[in-house]
């Protein structure tokens, strides 16, 4: 967080903002390949560091390279908090229990969690044809 120009690094709110989140396995080959191409750090140094290899981007830097990628993808109302909100939502969808989700997106309380949950109407139809499936013995 910046405040009157000064840097300030601290501790997450909670200890639940303390964690390690896995990435999807698809996601790694890009990832190694940009960090082979990046000079060695310690091993707890900043992943995405400013030129100097050991301070955060600057809030400037991160909000033209997310304009830059939402304009190529075609979705102008991306934010990156909605960034979180996908990644809360999928893993709901694909089965996460609420704290996995918890876990996941570091927060201590399962109502802070539910916030980020979205319902999306093509879930609701498959929810529906799955209790179909159910109820009249068809697999589905």
């Amino acid at each position: 967080m910046r405040l009157k120009g000064q840097l300030l690094i601290g501790p997450p709110k909670t200890d639940a903002g303390v964690r390690s989140v896995s990435i999807p396995p698809h996601l790694l080959p890009a990832l190694r390949e940009w960090a082979a191409r990046q000079p060695v750090r310690e091993r707890e140094a900043l992943l995405f560091p400013a030129r100097d290899g050991h301070s955060p981007l600057n809030d400037s830097v991160l909000r033209v390279a997310h304009n830059k990628g939402k304009a190529a993808i075609g979705m102008p109302g991306l934010t990156v908090h909605g960034l979180r909100h996908t990644s809360a939502t999928l893993a709901a969808q694909l089965g996460a229990t609420l704290a996995e989700l918890q876990a996941r997106i570091g927060h201590s309380t399962p109502n802070m969690a539910m916030r980020y949950q979205h319902v999306a109407a093509e879930r609701d139809a498959q929810l529906a044809a799955r209790m179909s499936a159910f109820a009249t013995g068809r697999s589905g």
